[in-house]
């Protein structure tokens, strides 16, 4: 495991690196701009929780998710590490790696401006495949054997995500059909804000593991250090990651909990709970089993899934179609981004 100061040396060797990392950095900002600011959505569109406070609760969450699913497993982390190889020429490996994390900034700052909540999960992928692409000419640098993941990572965030959201907002009225009405409200007020905390712990557990992951890949390569030989995670780069996406979820998070939480649908108190605790179960199962998913992807499906299973026509399925487009295209757009941006960078430098 690479201490700080053992990474001070590295960086003083490979100045290079500082370069690297603060792209990544950047990408984990976006990240808590986005991901992180969706999860914490729905209760802030029902009002269980004021926008301050969600966000400050998404921070506290993130970092123990972050910190905690590091101890329990970080099979993600090894499948993102596994994912692509840049090759044995370090000088040329750290300038895809730069190469893909500007494309995934440049990609999720264009979403943030329109409001979009993107994955950055999936911008980074794609993005560091697209780097591997351009560095091999082809795809000998991609591992499909662990790009798979992604596929079934895609399936299981919306399908899973949308069909148990929707499942448990019908079973909720029928189980408390003859509660009082506003204790009932109340106590899923209550819940719902206990499920977003959960959706943001997993969120951290998902997200971190993967930027973390990259990192980790960045000093490996300036150490000319294979990935296993680097050991685990320290706690410095937890810390730092995690405050670096706490940063990004305050600065701006509101306009993507303003597009989820209260443009998309509105939701009662109990659909609220439904989506959340639908997310987290689907979180939760994929960061145990080492499919990277989207935390965006599953937490919005479960949130049309809890408001249709109401009335289908509750969903603004305009805004639904504006986010699944960008969805469909940030993996071919973020892989031609890394890949265009690669071939350049390693003309340039």
């Amino acid at each position: 495991m690479i201490s700080f100061p053992q990474f001070l040396q590295i960086l003083a060797s490979n100045p290079f690196l500082a370069v690297v990392m603060v792209l990544i950095l950047g990408t984990i900002f976006v990240n808590g701009s986005t991901d992180a600011a969706n999860a914490i959505a729905e209760p802030v569109g029902t009002r269980s929780i004021g926008v301050n406070e969600a966000i400050a609760m998404s921070v506290v969450c993130n970092f123990v998710g972050l910190v905690a699913m590091s101890f329990i497993s970080t099979a993600v982390a090894d499948t993102m590490s596994g994912m692509v190889d840049f090759g044995g020429d370090t000088h040329a490996a750290l300038i895809a790696l730069a190469a893909a994390t500007v494309g995934i900034v440049a990609w999720g700052v264009g979403a943030w401006v329109f409001g979009i909540p993107t994955s950055e999960s999936h911008a980074l992928i794609a993005g560091l495949t697209g780097a591997a692409l351009a560095v091999h000419g082809g795809l000998g640098g991609v591992n499909m054997g662990e790009w798979v993941k992604v596929v079934y990572g895609l399936v299981l965030s919306t399908v899973l995500g949308y069909l148990a959201g929707w499942g448990i907002a019908k079973v909720i009225p029928v189980a408390c059909r003859n509660a009082d009405r506003r204790r009932a409200n109340d106590f899923f007020g209550r819940m719902q804000v206990v499920g977003a905390a959960g959706v943001a712990l997993m969120h951290g557990a998902q997200d971190g593991q993967k930027f973390m992951s990259t990192a980790m890949v960045a000093i490996a390569l300036a150490a000319n250090m294979g990935v296993s030989d680097v050991g685990g995670f320290p706690l410095w780069i937890e810390v730092l990651c995690a405050g670096v996406m706490a940063l990004g979820t305050a600065v701006g998070g509101k306009k993507i909990i303003k597009t989820v939480g209260m443009s998309m649908v509105q939701l009662d108190k109990y659909q609220g709970f439904a989506a959340s605790i639908s997310a987290t179960a689907s979180l939760l199962v994929a960061t145990l089993t080492g499919l990277p998913v989207s935390t965006t992807h599953t937490k919005t499906a479960a949130i049309m899934g809890a408001g249709a299973a109401e009335n289908v026509r509750s969903v603004n399925w305009a805004i639904a179609k504006d986010m699944v487009l960008t969805w469909v295209f940030t993996f071919p757009g973020c892989g031609l981004i890394g890949y265009l941006l690669a071939r350049l960078f390693l003309v340039l430098f």
